[in-house]
């Protein structure tokens, strides 16, 4: 009886501590809104309502307020600014304080400190989430690397040129990595020293650029991405020609309902963002993966490693755009990828030309106006918009003006 007693009372005690951390978390965020102020933009409002999810989750029963805490961090990186960072760190420190063996809290603390400049803590992080077989491994190895290989270029360099004056390159117990301005400037006063014809120093101009490139994007391990093929306009069209489509909502009531079956009889699939699959609601088959990069950094987000058929990213600058292609595209998680003519379709005075539609326009109004704009395919319908979904207002009236029949049943909404 009385190491019953004791097993009680530790399991009330534990309770009690994951309570309080969960609250601790609550905190975090509300301060976070408290100093950030209005109009957080499309980045600031998923995380608003990552925020709100959270807040919700702590209330009731059956839901796990652990995962709706990591995504607030995993908003917050996306949103970008001031203090997001931060505020991802705090969420991923109380996330690991509740769940010491979670693979999602490690990687979001590795993210985080990664973000802040923390680059030997975040391969800690890093190494401790593939430590613990992270699905993500693919991704998070490849920082890991990279991390690795700038640290490499970092060590040499110095050892090129010991005790030389200016900020030493690799120094025990420094909070932050080399900025690449100091790694500049250390250059600068080697070659101003030595000139260039010193053997050292063109090796040290190697090791800089190499350091440069890695710093403006992560190593790949397979360049060509498993072989998938990039399409654009013309090659997109040939793909849907004379085939049956659905985009699918990220809805509850679709994961929640029994429409699988249907869903998966449609020639093409198409589903948006971070999307979830439970066969018999949601059904099982991905032809077509849309994504619209939000936030001020969208190339530190996860992989897109879901298989998909083809895979649309609508982002805009270019530049962000391909950066993002570069480090977010997973090798053999899909047949095609969009090129630069598909990365902003509703704007480009090449393809819809349509500039009323502003950069927080919906991925699943983005990819339905495309698709309604191609107009190869002799069936497209929506399941689980009827009531709006994931669209703006203004989206769904303009399914509604063109929707040719809609089933109450089947959540169906037809525009073909």
């Amino acid at each position: 009886m009385t190491n019953s007693l004791g097993g009680l009372f530790r399991a009330r005690r534990q309770e009690a501590a994951g309570q309080a951390l969960l609250a601790r978390g609550l905190r975090l965020v509300g301060d976070h809104l408290t100093e950030r102020g209005e109009a957080p933009g499309p980045g600031g409002t998923r995380l608003v309502r990552a925020i709100g999810g959270y807040a919700g989750a702590l209330t009731r029963p059956s839901a796990d307020p652990f995962d709706a805490l990591l995504r607030v961090g995993e908003r917050a990186l996306e949103a970008g600014g001031p203090g997001a960072p931060e505020l991802a760190l705090g969420v991923a420190d109380t996330a690991v304080e509740i769940r010491r063996r979670s693979k999602g809290a490690w990687r979001l603390r590795g993210l985080a400190l990664d973000r802040l400049g923390r680059e030997a803590e975040a391969l800690e992080c890093y190494e401790r989430c593939l430590e613990l077989g992270a699905e993500a491994a693919g991704e998070v190895a490849r920082r890991v690397d990279t991390l690795r290989r700038r640290r490499a270029c970092l060590e040499e360099a110095a050892a090129l040129f010991p005790g030389a004056a200016g900020t030493p390159l690799v120094q025990a117990g420094r909070p932050t990595a080399v900025t690449a301005a100091e790694f500049a400037a250390f250059v600068r006063a080697r070659l101003s020293e030595r000139g260039p014809d010193d053997p050292a120093v063109r090796r040290l101009l190697a090791l800089h650029a190499v350091h440069r490139r890695l710093l403006e994007r992560s190593a790949l391990s397979d360049p060509l991405l498993g072989g998938a093929e990039p399409v654009g306009v013309t090659g997109l069209r040939r793909l849907l020609a004379g085939r049956t489509v659905c985009l699918v909502s990220g809805a509850p009531a679709v994961a929640g309902g029994t429409l699988g079956g249907l869903i998966d009889g449609y020639d093409v699939v198409v589903r948006c963002d971070a999307f979830r699959i439970r066969a018999e609601g949601t059904g099982e088959r991905t032809g077509l993966h849309a994504v619209t990069l939000r936030g001020d950094t969208p190339w530190e987000g996860p992989a897109w490693t879901r298989p998909a058929g083809i895979r649309l990213v609508f982002g805009d600058p270019a530049a962000a755009w391909r950066r993002a292609l570069r480090q977010r595209l997973a090798a053999g998680a899909q047949e095609h990828v969009g090129d630069a003519t598909l990365r902003r379709p509703l704007g480009d005075p090449a393809l819809l030309g349509e500039d009323d539609w502003d950069a927080g326009t919906s991925t699943a109004f983005t990819v339905l106006r495309l698709l309604d704009f191609l107009d190869v395919t002799p069936r497209l319908d929506l399941i689980g918009f009827d009531g709006g979904g994931t669209l703006r207002p203004r989206e769904a009236a303009w399914v509604r003006n063109r929707a040719t029949h809609v089933d109450d049943r089947t959540m169906r909404t037809a525009l073909r």
